[in-house]
């Protein structure tokens, strides 16, 4: 009895090298996040640019057809039409002259996946801070080019109360 009991460990150690040792086929590709960096914060530079020109075109753009955005003090919206028209409404309603800044703060990439943590400045016509907080997406690699899959903002400037 010793004997199959040392055999059965001898075995079931084998079979832990052997499968420690192998190459795993399906690992993912390694990401260079210091080279995803600066491609990432270009799409929010863009964003941003087509923010201020009032384009809700070019701000969609970012989006994948199936993408979903969480917006703040609002429903989730699905897909870049929907996406678009909510843009555009916004667009058409503000009177403000507020830019938006956005900063990417971090990066997790895996494969074709890669989640950014960022954050946004909404600035005054005169530079002042109107609003900030930040904001969290999710993006695929399709067809060489990066979109935005789902994407979600909070505001970390503290509300006022109601009277």
């Amino acid at each position: 009895m010793p004997s199959t009991i040392r055999l059965f460990l001898l075995l079931g150690i084998s079979a832990l090298l052997f499968s420690a040792c192998s190459n795993d086929k399906t690992a993912s590709a390694s990401v260079d996040l210091d080279k995803l960096k600066p491609e990432i914060q270009a799409m929010e530079d863009a964003f941003a640019a087509a923010e201020k020109a009032k384009d809700a075109a070019a701000v969609a753009v970012y989006y994948s057809d199936d993408a979903v955005s969480y917006g703040r003090n609002e429903e989730p919206i699905s897909g870049k039409a929907a996406i678009k028209e909510r843009i555009a409404q916004r667009m058409a309603k503000d009177t403000t002259g507020n830019t938006n800044v956005y900063k990417v703060v971090d990066l997790f990439a895996d494969g074709d996946m890669v989640v950014e943590i960022g954050s946004w400045t909404m600035n005054t016509p005169s530079g002042a801070v109107a609003d900030k907080g930040h904001y969290m997406s999710y993006f695929k690699k399709r067809d060489g080019k990066y979109e935005c899959v789902r994407d979600m903002s909070a505001s970390s400037t503290p509300t006022k109360p109601s009277m």
